[in-house]
């Protein structure tokens, strides 16, 4: 099992009063970031380790718990080994760092207890020896918690824990200067806001199948950090999404498809970054929304797209597609998805040339093959699933 320890003792550097881990971070709260790092990195329990309870750390504790898995707040090493499973292997994340998902991801599957280090340039860094500084990052076993929780309660519990897991012979792990740039330890409100945007925006889960990854999911990373930054509410997109929805339907009835088919992409866009920032602002509903009204705006296409070229032909194509895609999408189960499978954006993307072209029966016939073929596929998976 493996659990997570956050620590967040400390007062912000430019707002006393106010604990560094809940400054505000990229739409989120400091102490947010780091449990979703965590859990993404498989772990099922996490514990704040607080110096008081402020009202802003309740709310951080609520929304965490609402992503599942477990969540306490502890004073100190006892509190923490009464909640702690006794076989858990403990993720340590010192009070204010920032970092990667993937530096997480290697520290979590180390095999023994593991330090994280880096060069002692900076007075934020907690020195482990003459040569070397803790980064703030650590994998533990849950019984070093528990040595702590033995001594007396006024020793540091940060503090105590590292130098007990460097007495014990952890393996002291070196940061790779490439992630450098992504990790730092930071208690002050501006620095933050800065480093806030883009590393939040970078949780943004990368779609598997090709068109959304490659198409969609670049533009969705390029406009997230300046909507965060400006504080842009997440209906602002959803909004816009519809109203472009609604002009791309009026353009292909007055007969332009081809303007029609690139405002319902711009459309899609503007839907996808709408369920991105509502992934990130834990804005659960809007985000569901969104993510269902990428499908609806290419199904309305799809079909104005045939209807407009051939009432009877282009109506029955299209209403293929529609049928072949809305039933892909509820069978292509997340573990199952591959690279080369159909999506809503991928419909668009063949459409696109056969339309401008001057072939759209032909456009939405490639499209729903595409889509059958991939369903046919997706049901195949999952009679193989174990």
């Amino acid at each position: 099992m493996l659990a997570g320890l956050i620590f967040t003792t400390e007062d912000a550097d430019d707002r006393p009063g106010t604990l560094a881990g809940t400054l505000p971070f990229g739409g989120l709260t400091l102490v947010e970031f780091q449990a979703r790092l965590l859990a993404a990195a498989g772990a099922t329990q996490i514990i704040l380790v607080v110096s008081r309870m402020t009202p802003e750390l309740l709310g951080v504790i609520g929304r965490i718990g609402r992503r599942g898995g477990s969540v306490d707040a502890v004073r100190s090493a006892q509190d923490a080994v009464a909640k702690l499973h006794p076989l858990a292997r403990v993720l340590i994340v010192a009070d204010g760092v920032v970092t990667s998902g993937d530096i997480i991801q290697s520290l979590a599957s180390a095999g023994h207890d593991t330090i994280v280090i880096c060069d002692p340039d900076d007075h934020r860094y907690e020195r482990v020896s003459a040569k070397a500084a803790w980064a703030g990052l650590a994998l533990l076993d849950g019984k070093r918690v528990a040595e702590v929780a033995a001594m007396p309660r006024d020793y540091d519990f940060q503090s105590t824990l590292l130098r007990v897991a460097a007495q014990a012979g952890a393996e002291q792990v070196r940061l790779d200067p490439r992630d450098a740039p992504k990790h730092a330890i930071e208690r002050s409100a501006d620095a933050l806001t800065r480093r806030g945007t883009s590393t939040v925006a970078a949780l943004v889960a990368k779609p598997v199948r090709w068109a959304e990854r490659f198409l969609l999911a670049p533009l969705v990373r390029l406009s997230l950090p300046p909507l965060m930054a400006r504080l842009v509410p997440t209906l602002a997109p959803l909004t816009l999404a519809g109203a472009l929805s609604v002009a791309a339907l009026g353009v292909i009835v007055a007969r332009h498809p081809v303007i029609g088919l690139m405002l319902a992409a711009v459309a899609l866009v503007a839907a996808s970054v709408a369920t991105a920032l509502g992934w990130v602002r834990e804005e659960n509903r809007i985000a569901a929304v969104a993510m269902h009204a990428r499908s609806g705006i290419v199904a309305l296409v799809v079909l104005a797209i045939g209807v407009r070229a051939d009432p009877v032909a282009g109506t029955s194509l299209a209403g293929g597609l529609i049928v072949a895609g809305a039933l892909l999408e509820r069978a292509a189960l997340p573990a199952l998805l591959r690279r080369w499978w159909a999506s809503p954006a991928a419909y668009l993307v063949i459409l696109l040339p056969l339309v401008v072209i001057g072939w759209p029966l032909i456009g939405l016939a490639a499209a729903g093959l595409y889509a059958a073929g991939t369903l046919a596929a997706a049901i195949e998976a999952f009679r193989q699933k174990p």
